[in-house]
């Protein structure tokens, strides 16, 4: 369990069009084996500490004629941003795809005090 010790907690989301292969032919549309596609979300607004960010395909365009596999994570999350990851991998064939994401931590307050 993650504990968040701020008074004051952040919640930031956002949405993001990772790709758009089939337009021009690109690596996921194209493609076979292992392939990625990976993007840096910087936040609005930095966190206290590296919070908990949770990722989801809120829209995939794929090909039905081969296996749909398909994983989506957030990686090295620190209170700046965090990497949006996008991987596939054997034959499958996506066109695109939009993912959202949520992330909530600890955040500074105005009530805060700083001691310089």
């Amino acid at each position: 369990m993650k504990r968040i010790v701020s008074n004051t907690v952040g919640i930031l989301q956002g949405s993001r069009v990772l790709f758009s292969d089939f337009a021009d032919g690109g690596a996921m549309w194209t493609g076979q084996g292992a392939r990625e596609s990976r993007h840096v979300v910087v936040f609005k607004e930095p966190f206290t500490e590296p919070p908990t960010v949770m990722a989801s395909i809120s829209m995939w365009d794929i090909d039905h004629k081969h296996t749909s596999r398909a994983d989506i994570t957030a990686e090295d999350i620190t209170v700046a941003g965090f990497h949006l990851v996008f991987r596939t991998w054997g034959d499958t064939r996506v066109a695109r795809v939009r993912a959202d994401w949520i992330a909530i931590g600890s955040a500074d307050s105005e009530e805060d005090w700083q001691l310089y």
